[in-house]
């Protein structure tokens, strides 16, 4: 639900009409990533924090610092803050804003990533490790080697490879990397080096990773989002468009990559063949929520699928403290979604 039109929004009236509860009301959590390790869901959540800092449309106001992991039993059961996982005064190359996380598990080891500024100013992607998926955990001394941009999530496949998908554009950066070198020239800008509304959109992007999950196996590459008849989404395209939030799930042999467009606030959806795509735009998993932005994951838990994600109900608008919610997915027989609603009308 766009900005501007909070301001007029009766929220006791919203929080009855929404079809899910924050799952914690003592803490603000946004983007949420949800796994499943050894019957337990996990969630590793972005959080948020009042810092007092002026709204703009790069996200400088999202000048969170830490990550808290959010257990739970079951899908129904109460969820559990494990306190602070990762801190930013940790971890030597990032200075700032560390934003959406995701997790994943090999052999025993449980890998956090994360995005972060560091001290030029520009986002990088980082791993820290744990035995343990609530953390704490240890990161690495250096970011992941030729990482920009935001939004990590990372996809185990069925034959045991790892692929991280990542980008965000406007305060994520993405549209600065066009050339292959990031672009400090202009001003900070959230409409800089974007493509025209006639040019395809810029694309997310995918690398697999090695098999200690700590750098890239590959040099990383866009991931092609067409339409019906194959042509790539065009940047004018706000209703379809990829502009951050990327996630891979797998259901019946068909990958599905999803994502958030951003300022039109839709969460997206489209189908491949192959974790590298190219994927084909499907439809909306989730209509607009109340605040700035959508991110979601989803999660295959006891044989039914979940959509986590989040919305600014629970702050009553106030765009930076969001919170996370479930609501489960459906499926039609031909494998399309059916697409959510997150307020009763």
């Amino acid at each position: 639900m766009p900005e501007e039109s909070i301001e007029h929004i009766n929220f006791d009236d919203l929080n009855k009409r929404a079809i899910s509860k924050p799952i914690v009301n003592h803490i603000y959590t946004a983007d949420p990533s949800a796994h499943v390790f050894d019957g337990k869901i996990y969630i590793y959540p972005s959080h948020d924090v009042d810092a007092g800092e002026a709204f703009d449309d790069l996200g400088s106001h999202f000048a969170m610092e830490d990550y808290h992991v959010i257990s739970m039993d079951s899908i129904d059961s109460d969820a559990v803050d494990n306190g602070v996982a990762l801190h930013v005064d940790d971890v030597a190359w990032a200075k700032q804003q560390m934003w959406a996380p995701d997790a994943n598990e090999k052999d025993g080891t449980y890998y956090l990533f994360f995005p972060a500024k560091d001290y030029e100013g520009i986002f990088r992607i980082g791993v820290a490790t744990s035995s343990s998926p609530v953390g704490p955990f240890t990161p690495q001394p250096n970011a992941i080697k030729d990482s920009f941009s935001i939004d990590p999530a990372v996809f185990k496949d069925d034959d045991g490879s790892y692929y991280m998908y990542f980008g965000g554009l406007w305060g994520g950066q993405l549209q600065r990397w066009r050339t292959g070198t990031f672009n400090p020239e202009q001003p900070e800008s959230p409409t800089a080096f974007l493509p025209n509304d006639d040019e395809p959109a810029l694309l997310p992007i995918v690398a697999k990773m090695t098999d200690d999950l700590l750098e890239f196996a590959e040099k990383p590459k866009g991931i092609e989002i067409v339409d019906e008849l194959g042509n790539l989404l065009l940047a004018g395209d706000n209703d379809r468009r990829f502009f951050e939030a990327a996630w891979l799930h797998k259901e019946k042999d068909k990958y599905y990559f999803s994502y958030s467009t951003g300022d039109t606030h839709y969460i997206c959806y489209a189908i491949g063949d192959s974790p590298y795509g190219p994927f084909t735009y499907k439809g909306r998993i989730l209509n607009p929520v109340v605040g700035w932005t959508s991110h979601h994951s989803v999660c295959k838990v006891d044989d039914k699928t979940y959509l986590f994600y989040h919305d600014s109900s629970l702050s009553k608008g106030v765009t930076h403290l969001r919170s996370v919610k479930i609501a489960e997915i459906t499926y039609n027989k031909d494998g399309t979604i059916i697409t959510l609603d997150p307020y009763l009308k």
